[in-house]
């Protein structure tokens, strides 16, 4: 059964049961990280997932900790034994500074990436007929939000880094599983309170509301947050996403 499992689901100050926000999709077209929030390879490992075995990254913005992983998963692939290049997707502009900063690291050992641009509203295929949709978040730095979709409709949407915009909200409309952000306890430029998760999880009629890139420490408790969500009008199934969880679509 296609499903995305949870790497980290931290902010960007990690807790000690949290680390920096990244995932990875186990489904058709993968397995395919979703950024690289450090000691990925390990956490992947720890997920069941062989990390040589996977078929690509996306990375959705240029932020450290969503990116920090990324020069050692591939050095770290490296030395597992992997030879074919790993293509890495992202936006133009995250691309250039992921090249540059592999190449200030000096990472002298490590598999070839193959440097893919995509672009906001672009549509991937993956296989057996699913495909990857993207947006562009409000976020500080550009950012893509992405939607995974079956030929039957059904589908998980993250929302990346982002306060609540048009864009992110057209692309959660009717999704199963909407993971969104929730960094802030009050409203704040480029990322989203757990009440405006629970309102964007409501407009989008979801099924299923998972709350990452939270704290209980620096957002608020899970207790406070989970209200908040139903505070925002989301009647539906709502958690916080934990590091390791297993989300089925």
């Amino acid at each position: 059964m296609a499903h995305m499992i949870l790497l980290g689901t931290g902010t960007g100050l990690p807790d000690l049961d949290r680390g920096h926000t990244h995932m990875v999709w186990v489904g058709p077209g993968g397995p395919l990280l979703i950024d690289a929030g450090g000691c990925t390879y390990e956490r992947l490992l720890r997920a069941g997932v062989d990390p040589q075995a996977l078929v690509g990254v996306v990375i959705t913005h240029s932020h450290c900790d969503h990116i920090n992983g990324l020069p050692s998963l591939i050095f770290s692939m490296f030395l597992g034994g992997r030879e074919t290049p790993l293509p890495i997707y992202s936006l133009e502009p995250t691309l250039a500074l992921l090249r540059a900063t592999i190449e200030a690291m000096h990472v002298q050992y490590h598999i070839p990436p193959t440097w893919c641009p995509i672009a906001a509203g672009d549509t991937l295929p993956l296989a057996d007929g699913w495909q990857m949709r993207t947006a562009l978040t409000a976020h500080s730095r550009p950012c893509l939000a992405l939607r995974f979709e079956a030929p039957d409709a059904r589908a998980l949407v993250y929302s990346a880094d982002t306060e609540p915009c048009p864009a992110v909200a057209a692309l959660a409309a009717g999704a199963q599983v909407l993971i969104h952000e929730a960094t802030t306890p009050e409203l704040f430029t480029g990322h989203t309170t757990p009440r405006q998760a629970g309102q964007v999880a409501a407009a989008a009629a979801a099924e299923r509301l998972l709350l990452v890139h939270y704290s209980p420490r620096w957002t608020m408790p899970e207790e406070a947050a989970l209200a908040e969500i139903r505070a925002g009008g989301f009647t539906g199934q709502a958690e916080i996403g934990r590091d390791g969880q297993v989300i089925e679509l």
